[in-house]
């Protein structure tokens, strides 16, 4: 998985970094990052739970095919018996 800041060359992020200092002043950068990151671990909480769930949900509607498939095969393995018997 591909990190957002591999997008912004060094020269990019210093150049954003001197803008908020500019902006914000040294007193407020360590609180501006700290709700920053704060932010980011809720966002990708949010997206694990997100996936959990859409996997969770699709191992049930794969197990379902799979009892299908296995169902149908046995069927199917049971009239081509029928047949091989009768041809015989």
């Amino acid at each position: 998985m591909s990190h957002p800041l591999l997008f912004f060359s060094g020269g990019e992020i210093l150049v954003i970094v001197f803008f908020v200092l500019i902006l914000f002043g040294a007193d407020a950068i360590p609180g501006i990052a700290r709700t920053v990151g704060k932010l980011y671990g809720e966002f990708h909480k949010a997206t694990d739970d997100i996936k959990r769930e859409i996997t969770d949900h699709t191992s049930d509607i794969k197990n379902e095919f799979t009892n299908l498939k296995d169902k149908v095969e046995k069927k199917s393995g049971d009239f081509t018996r029928k047949i091989d018997d009768e041809l015989k």
